[in-house]
């Protein structure tokens, strides 16, 4: 019973229960587990034959996806529960899947002129470290870029390493034997060779894509049957509270062009 009222698939009445349902959560499991007796070997069997769900987000991937929607429909919604969404497909990967860990894969964009934009990102990152989402950064690289139509050298900073990590993250997922499931969102065709290779080394597990607003890859849908696309509105539903708030007692409000 005690297993079933926390795993439930329950909505509160507003976002900012949502995060204090979920640290309540994590704090009873915390206690439940230094506990001794039936009750926490009946829990350990509850979740043992639950499949375990990792999901893996190209933040960038993900973010120009949302400037395409903005483009192309007029809303903004950079200020998006990547949690709570990847918690909602998790159905369409495995029925019975527990959402095990959601890795955020992004780059800190430091060349830019305008330094808010950086210190805008380090706070959506904060936002969604608390939410329970790992974070890790990949770099930009500046490239020397010729302009055959006027004639001219330019620098442009291309953001490197993301592919390279998430390919990475699926072998060590997968060669550990820590999850049961994998769900990438992203549409980089990049990442087929490491998925082709981890589905053949590893049959028995789950490999899917959810592809962004405008990102599906007809490739990658080959490579992993049952993947799908996000509806661009569900991104709406799925959406921060503002302002957020955090472990600390304080608060980030979205940006105001968000």
């Amino acid at each position: 019973m005690y297993c079933s009222f926390f795993m439930m698939q329950h909505s509160p009445p507003s976002a900012t229960l949502t995060y204090a349902y979920r640290k309540v959560n994590i704090l009873v499991s915390s206690l439940v587990e230094k506990s001794t007796g039936r009750l926490w070997v009946t829990i350990q069997g509850f979740f043992s034959i639950m499949s375990r769900l990792i999901v893996l987000v190209d933040g960038f991937n993900l973010y120009h996806s949302i400037r395409d929607i903005q483009h192309n429909f007029g809303v903004c919604l950079k200020w998006l529960d990547i949690y709570s969404l990847c918690k909602s497909y998790r159905h369409l990967v495995i029925n019975d899947a527990q959402l095990v860990e959601v890795h955020y894969f992004t780059a800190l964009a430091t060349h830019l002129s305008d330094p808010t934009a950086v210190d805008r990102h380090k706070d959506y990152i904060t936002c969604l470290e608390e939410t329970g989402i790992l974070v890790e950064y990949g770099r930009f690289k500046p490239k020397d870029i010729y302009c055959t139509n006027c004639k001219t050298w330019f620098v442009r900073h291309e953001e490197k390493e993301t592919d390279v990590r998430i390919a990475t993250k699926v072998c060590h997922l997968l060669q550990k034997d820590m999850c049961d499931a994998i769900l990438l969102l992203t549409g980089d065709t990049d990442l087929t060779p490491s998925i082709e290779h981890g589905k053949k080394c590893f049959p028995e597990k789950t490999i899917r894509f959810a592809f962004p607003y405008g990102r599906a890859s007809d490739e990658l849908r080959r490579i992993a049957p049952g993947s799908f696309k996000i509806n661009w509105k569900n991104y709406a539903k799925h959406q921060l509270p503002d302002p957020f708030p955090l472990s600390s007692g304080n608060s980030i409000s979205k940006p105001p062009t968000w």
